[in-house]
């Protein structure tokens, strides 16, 4: 159960700690800060898409990889949108693109959540896999935001983005849940 996926999965987990602190501590310890934050993040970044990739490669998929994976990217976007907003860069109607965004995260989980004991999949489509990573991205523009030129607004202009294309795949995810559910006796 434990190979090299779930490995992968499981320090993206661990590393999510010590990016926040990073965050956080930024007022005090200044943009390297900022910038090692972003270092580990964008570390974190590639092992989602090497986990999944090595586990098909290696035919190495587990329920373990199966269950984490997914988790371990919502935990980590709500963990640095909360770490964002606490440090103002999202605010006022930004916030709200975050908010759909978690809101997404949270209704397809309970949606699968509730389907996977009638034997009914929702599997992950490929315009899903581009919320992932414009999420991703989003996030870590805004995580540099005041370090770059432009400052925030390539982060902002990235949440909007990621905001559509996370209502579009829920949407997506929404109504074939609702229609096996329609199917249910």
């Amino acid at each position: 159960m434990l190979n090299l996926p779930n490995i992968l999965t499981i320090s993206r987990i661990a590393i999510l700690p010590v990016i926040m602190v990073l965050l956080i501590g930024e007022p005090d310890w200044g943009a390297g800060a900022v910038w090692l934050a972003f270092a580990l993040y964008a570390l974190a970044c590639i092992t989602d898409f090497l986990d999944g990739w090595l586990a098909r490669k290696l035919n190495q998929k587990t329920d373990l990889g199966t269950f984490l994976d997914p988790i371990s990217d919502k935990i980590f976007i709500a963990a640095l949108f909360l770490i964002m907003a606490v440090s103002d860069r999202i605010f006022g109607i930004w916030a709200i693109a975050a908010v759909l965004i978690l809101a997404r995260e949270f209704m397809v989980s309970g949606l699968r959540e509730y389907l996977g004991p009638r034997n009914i999949q929702l599997p992950v489509t490929a315009l899903a896999k581009w919320k992932t990573t414009s999420q991703m991205l989003a996030t870590g523009l805004l995580m540099i935001g005041p370090y770059i030129p432009g400052d925030e607004w390539p982060g902002r202009a990235m949440l909007i983005i990621a905001m559509v294309v996370t209502v579009i795949t829920g949407w997506g995810y929404m109504k074939a849940g609702l229609d096996h559910m329609r199917k249910m006796p």
